[in-house]
């Protein structure tokens, strides 16, 4: 893959998309707020690439870090991809200041995983060009990537960003902007479920994530799931699902208690259940 991508924000997510590019041949530029966050997110990729070349032999980390750039979104880039917090409004500024050093053939994408899609575009001069591509996480791992379009996406730009996930070995599905798409609307509404159960005592967290894993055939189950992704993005998404999609998607007491207490999963150590540092 000789494509030249963009990634603005280098945590877990820019971080994971960056390097799946990488492995494949692509060049890629890392945006980040400050040199401190270029380097962590630098850091983040170059493990990531060292631990996929011990298990993939083509995967050359030392050669694909050669091809990794840090710095603000190049003219020259053809797939710009936005991956900072799930903030409506910091997303619709930093998406902005991307148009404004693409050159014109190239594609504008978001990572969001629940944020309307035309409501971001409407920041943009040529609102057309925002498509969604939302990863999951972990990146090099998952293998979905939802391809999240609207009633004025182009063909051509719908087609660019099919081969770019295809060319990344993943599966792309296209779904029409709704709130929380289609993943994260159904795993929202099962996750909630879930905290419920906890908060009536009908069930413990391990007990309720054995059942759907060996019940239902998940990968993993929802509380566990919950916690890796965090429990303050689970509720934020919650929040805005229940604001545009009605009462089902209510968040639980149990969840917000838990967010005040700080018991976000693993990125703090704790949440449904105790993560090692």
């Amino acid at each position: 893959m000789s494509v030249r991508v963009a990634v603005i924000g280098g945590g877990r997510m820019g971080a994971g998309i960056a390097q799946v590019f990488l492995a494949e041949g692509a060049w890629v530029s890392v945006q980040e707020a400050d040199e401190d966050a270029a380097r962590a997110a630098a850091g983040r990729i170059a493990k990531g690439l060292r631990t996929a070349e011990a298990r993939r032999p083509d995967v050359r980390a030392d050669e694909a870090l050669r091809r990794l750039s840090l710095g603000p979104v190049p003219e020259t880039a053809e797939l710009v991809i936005e991956a900072v917090p799930e903030d409506p409004a910091l997303k619709a500024e930093v998406l902005a200041q991307a148009e404004a050093r693409m050159g014109p053939r190239a594609v504008l994408a978001t990572n969001t995983s629940s944020l309307s899609i035309t409501e971001l575009s409407a920041a943009l001069r040529g609102p057309h060009r925002l498509i969604g591509l939302h990863f999951f996480n972990p990146v090099p791992v998952q293998r979905l990537v939802e391809i999240v379009v609207t009633p004025h996406t182009p063909p051509e730009v719908l087609g660019r960003a099919r081969r770019y996930v295809e060319a990344l070995g993943k599966t792309g599905v296209v779904v029409n902007d709704s709130p929380g798409f289609a993943t994260s609307r159904l795993g929202v509404l099962v996750g909630l479920e879930a905290i419920r159960m906890v908060e009536e005592g009908v069930a413990g967290a391990e007990d309720i994530d054995t059942a759907m894993t060996l019940g239902y055939g998940h990968p993993m189950g929802p509380l566990k799931l919950g916690d890796l992704v965090g429990l303050d993005v689970r509720l934020a998404i919650a929040e805005y699902l229940h604001a545009r999609l009605g009462p089902r998607f209510e968040p639980p007491g149990l969840l917000r208690e838990m967010v005040a207490r700080g018991e976000l999963g693993r990125k703090s150590g704790k949440g449904f259940y105790v993560w090692d540092s």
